[in-house]
């Protein structure tokens, strides 16, 4: 794996993707907070411009109103739509910081991706809260996921991230792929079709799939690898932020 935060992403490689607050602070306040990140990871991940996605609800700038959740069901009908310029493996949003596992589709899709997510939240953030400047602690981090090994543990890493730091029960959490993936397990080993609604963020699951041989394999691992990080057995080899 390569840490150089100079390395560019290549279409058709992984990658881990983490950032985190300022100064470690927050920046998750609350569930309206967290759902708009989520928003962002799903609506964000295309070409299509902000006055395209408001058309698409015959909604423009000048007649905005507030949205329902039938606006949220088109929203992601249309979404879903688009070509996507990455593919989202699993993630992990925590309140001072998040990780991704992204593999890129289209060139420059990876740095864009972040690009738009992360300035489509700050923004949010700094008009919810009355604040200007920087929320997150630099550009965004990446490392390049250069073998299997590695990116079977960042599947357990990443969704046993929030239960790794103390901080909830990794199988309880809502904000991080740990749930989503675990109902999609069975379908996948039946060849039946995906049953991710429109409002899923997640995509390219089959390389998750390809590692598990039933839904308990899959919630072993990850309490293997949250047990393996919190004693710190594989701490200094693989925990790649501080809470």
């Amino acid at each position: 794996m390569s840490k150089n935060q100079n390395i560019v992403f290549t279409t058709g490689e992984y990658y881990h993707a983490y950032n985190r607050g300022v100064d470690k602070k927050i920046i998750f306040l609350d569930d309206e907070d967290f759902w708009k990140f989520f928003d962002c990871l799903r609506d964000l991940n295309n070409e299509t411009s902000y006055e395209e996605r408001l058309s698409a609800l015959g909604i423009s700038k000048n007649s905005m109103r507030s949205l329902n959740s039938s606006d949220f069901r088109e929203l992601g009908s249309f979404i879903k739509q688009q070509e996507k310029i990455v593919e989202i493996i699993s993630y992990s949003i925590n309140p001072n910081h998040f990780h991704l596992i992204l593999k890129q589709l289209k060139d420059n899709g990876g740095s864009n991706f972040m690009h738009r997510v992360s300035t489509s939240y700050t923004n949010y953030f700094n008009k919810k809260y009355e604040r200007s400047g920087v929320l997150f602690q630099g550009v965004f981090k990446k490392v390049h996921i250069d073998s299997n090994r590695y990116l079977l543990w960042l599947i357990g890493y990443i969704n046993g991230n929030i239960e790794i730091h103390g901080l909830n029960k990794a199988s309880e959490y809502p904000w991080s792929s740990y749930q989503a993936i675990r109902k999609e397990v069975p379908s996948f080993l039946k060849n039946e079709a995906s049953r991710l609604s429109n409002l899923s963020v997640l995509s390219g699951l089959d390389v998750v799939f390809s590692q598990f041989a039933s839904v308990e394999e899959f919630e072993e691992f990850i309490k293997m690898v949250v047990k393996e990080s919190r004693t710190k057995k594989e701490m200094e080899r693989y925990l790649l932020e501080e809470c």
